[in-house]
């Protein structure tokens, strides 16, 4: 492969992504644990390893296609990809850094220096991260981001500096500003950990310094160990009276696993097929309980990569023409009692919620899918916003759609924005009103804490119940009927004519208890209780 001159190559972004995903999937459940959460809502690390992963098999299929890939093509294939991978915040962040760090090693002038333009492009990564981030904090990957920049530029700036410097150079300053984050931010401090985002940065510089010092070897090229791909199930193999959901994951699993496995699945549900070997399979089963199909994963080693797709709406466009609509609204729902809901309201649904958020090629796919020229986006959740604002824009800039995203923080918000939408009203008439209904609907929840934890409400154990309103831990109890009445108080406290509860896993008696709550105490209110099914939430709150 040509190597340009500044030193980099085809070869090498290859090796980087490639070490950069394998140190992630490491370190993703230790990122993970460093979320300052006492619900373990955090996935930082496994939000940014899916977003480099997304970077790295876009690059290997390209270079599988063509083994010269230039190295402008394999740039731009690496910050697609991670762009359409990218999940939460923290994917967000890093595939806008990814991108901007790409775009820097392709526009390389004559005569410039190696050690000059790898800083530069640090330097950009970290521009874009803080213009990723409507109201920066310090602190946070922000934080870790510039400190390795202003590192790799001043040792860019030194007599006889290489490129190799630089990444040791940034890569020793990221670990040396995430370690006093603490000092920074308080909730870190409070907790005693680090920034989860700024630790998962660090493990990505070090994959980069990795790749350009040779101090680990590198993995195999992409002609050696490949993730097994079963063949695709074809389309008249989906039936109404077959299995709901289709299951796909990537296992780790030694080969004495897999004969139990394809046993206990193949009693579950058709079409299976396991495939692969050396300790990593693909498996893939049409199922109506999906949890048992994972769960079989589980027992038989690490399932990964877990995908569920359900198919009654692939069943339905397999059997008509593909049909133009106006107008159309793609919603997240962190639950299938929600998945139902938004359906029934005629959103196209994207599965999502704590541990499994979209990535933005997911909510791209789904508006793309909608056949329609314009689109709302529900993403239902803080941390998918700026995924949803990202699908939204490259899918307008793809033409053909225009595009609005309603921020919706929580799920019971988007369910107040549907209620109002109206494909009659103009597109900017129906934003406006479901942007406005959003905004309005106070939102809260209960749930238990699984760790320690500081808290707005005070310390909390696990165990104890917690309470949420409007994003904050706000009550710290160990009953579970009074913190819903505590919340239900805090959101009535402005007003409200009606209280939609959502009942979560195990919440419907919670959910029916804090219904009556309200009727005895507020009369005058209207209460509707739905079946969410979220997980991790026994009860959702919304007051309008």
């Amino acid at each position: 492969m040509e190597t340009v001159p500044h030193g980099i190559s085809t070869s090498s972004i290859l090796r980087f992504v490639d070490i950069a995903s394998d140190a992630l999937a490491g370190a993703r459940e230790e990122i993970d644990a460093l979320n300052v959460y006492p619900v373990p809502d955090g996935d930082t690390g496994t939000n940014m390893f899916l977003t480099v992963a997304a970077a790295r098999d876009a690059l290997r299929e390209a270079v599988a296609a063509d083994a010269d890939l230039p190295l402008p093509e394999a740039l731009a294939v690496v910050s697609r990809g991670a762009l359409l991978g990218a999940r939460g915040n923290s994917g967000v962040i890093l595939s806008q850094m990814l991108g901007a760090y790409a775009a820097r090693l392709g526009q390389v002038a004559a005569g410039e220096r190696n050690a000059r333009i790898v800083a530069e492009a640090m330097q950009r990564a970290t521009d874009a991260s803080y213009a990723a981030v409507g109201r920066p904090v310090e602190g946070t990957i922000l934080t870790v981001a510039r400190a390795a920049s202003d590192a790799a530029l001043e040792r860019a700036s030194a007599d006889g500096a290489r490129a190799r410097d630089v990444f040791v150079a940034a890569a020793a300053a990221a670990r040396e500003a995430l370690a006093h984050t603490p000092e920074q931010l308080r909730q870190l401090a409070e907790a005693g950990v680090v920034d989860a985002g700024g630790r998962g940065l660090c493990v990505v510089l070090d994959a980069a310094e990795t790749v350009s010092t040779g101090r680990r070897p590198t993995p195999a090229a992409p002609t050696g160990h490949r993730i097994p791909v079963p063949h695709p199930v074809p389309a008249d193999h989906l039936t109404e009276d077959g299995p709901a959901y289709e299951v796909m994951y990537l296992l780790d699993a030694d080969e004495a696993a897999i004969a139990p496995l394809r046993a206990t699945l193949d009693k579950l549900g058709d079409s299976l097929v396991v495939v692969g070997g050396e300790g990593l399979w693909n498996v893939h089963v049409h199922v109506d309980d999906v949890g048992a199909a994972i769960e079989a994963g589980i027992e038989a080693g690490r399932p990964h990569r877990v995908r569920v797709t359900h198919f009654a709406e692939q069943v339905a466009e397999a059997r008509r023409a593909p049909v133009t609509r106006q107008r159309a609204v793609v919603a997240v729902a962190a639950g299938p009692g929600l998945a139902r809901l938004f359906e029934e309201a005629g959103a196209v649904v994207v599965l999502g919620g704590p541990g499994h958020r979209p990535s933005t090629g997911q909510l791209l796919e789904a508006i793309h899918a909608c056949g329609a020229t314009e689109v709302v986006v529900l993403p239902n959740d803080a941390d998918s916003v700026r995924v949803a604002e990202i699908a939204a824009r490259t899918a307008e800039q793809e033409g053909g759609v225009r595009v609005e995203v309603i921020p919706s923080q929580a799920q019971v918000q988007g369910l107040a924005a549907i209620a109002v939408h109206e494909p009659g009203r103009t597109f900017d008439q129906d934003v406006r009103e479901m942007t406005a209904t959003a905004r309005h609907a106070r939102h809260g929840a209960v749930t238990i804490a699984a760790r320690q934890a500081m808290t707005m409400a005070g310390p909390c154990e696990p165990g104890d119940v917690l309470g949420v309103i409007a994003g904050d831990f706000a009550v710290v109890g160990d009953d579970l009927d009074a913190v819903a009445a505590d919340v239900l108080e805090g959101l009535l406290g402005g007003g409200g004519e009606l209280v939609t509860i959502v009942a979560g896993e195990g919440g419907a008696d919670l959910a029916a208890r804090a219904a009556s709550y309200v009727e005895r105490t507020r009369p005058h209110v209207d209460v509707t209780v739905y079946e969410g099914g979220q997980s991790r939430y026994p009860v959702l709150v919304g007051v309008e």
